[in-house]
């Protein structure tokens, strides 16, 4: 089974669409995990996801690592199927929970209450897309596959 979840074969558009996930997630992990980037930081987003969003601390911490250690996981491309689900579900969650009764579009323009889900609905495409075809070419996995 472990075989299976690295099998990738040398598909560079699989290697651009993970490279970019990760490369975005790592700025929303960083935030999350670190406060880097005008985020809250570890404490903060814990505290706030909780109290705010009333989400469970356990999925508020799974949030936090999935974004944080999942980019980096993606960036390298070690285990990418796992990393890029965990990123999947997060982004599901989010438009139910957070982004749906926003509307399709983003804020550009501050004219709404919150952000839309279109950003979401991008980034579930591109996890579907590495479910499918795996972490692609200079990656760990498919270093380790042996292919």
């Amino acid at each position: 089974m472990f075989k299976s979840l690295l099998k990738t074969d040398n598909d560079y558009s699989a290697t651009v669409l993970r490279l970019l996930l990760g490369i975005v997630m790592f700025g929303h992990g960083g935030q999350k995990m670190l406060g880097w980037f005008g985020g809250g930081g570890f404490q903060g987003t814990m505290q706030g996801m909780s109290e705010a969003l009333g989400i469970p601390a356990f999925l508020v911490f799974l949030v936090i690592v999935t974004e944080f250690f999942g980019s980096i996981a993606l960036i390298i491309g070690f285990l990418g199927r796992i990393a890029a689900l965990g990123v999947g579900v997060i982004m599901v969650v989010a438009v139910l929970k957070i982004h749906g009764h926003n509307g399709f579009f983003m804020n550009w323009y501050g004219a709404q209450p919150g952000e839309g889900f279109e950003y979401h609905l991008l980034v579930i495409a591109i996890v579907v897309a590495l479910l499918i075809k795996g972490s692609g070419a200079l990656s760990v996995d498919k270093a380790l596959s042996g292919e």
